[in-house]
């Protein structure tokens, strides 16, 4: 039988910001249709403080979360890689989707200038889950 639940894959090189609300993100609103991954080409010591706050902030606990590196594996084994804008380089496999989303860095940023952010992958991610299953997710009032 041929698995039919999609995978995604977000990368950003410090997998530390971006990358890990995006995949926390549709993690959350998928409850299972899709499998999640993150990681980056260099991956930080730990998860930006700002994102780990802001992401609370949506009842999503990123505490247990660490960077982690990007494999060659993570790659091939995704149906959908998604760059977030900061020009890390993957493998290119053939049948894979490829998308670079164009987002805002939280790194440095405070918790309010984060909060944009999150929002605006939330949305990209609720689209993603639409067009991946057509699971509709409601928009979580700010």
């Amino acid at each position: 039988m041929v698995d039919a639940i999609p995978e995604v894959l977000f990368v950003c090189v410090h997998n530390a910001g971006r990358s890990q609300m995006a995949a926390a993100l549709l993690d959350h609103h998928a409850a299972g249709a899709v499998r999640v991954r993150s990681a980056g080409s260099a991956p930080a010591e730990s998860i930006n403080p700002a994102v780990r706050e802001v992401m609370a902030e949506s009842d999503i606990d990123l505490s247990a979360e660490i960077p982690k590196r990007l494999t060659t594996d993570a790659v091939d084994a995704a149906d959908v890689v998604i760059t977030m804008g900061c020009g890390d380089a993957c493998p290119v496999f053939p049948g894979k989707r490829y998308l670079d989303w164009q987002l805002d860095d939280p790194a440095g940023k405070t918790v309010d200038e984060v909060r944009p952010i999150r929002d605006d992958i939330d949305a990209r991610v609720r689209a993603l889950l639409g067009e991946l299953t057509g699971i509709k997710a409601e928009a979580k009032p700010s």
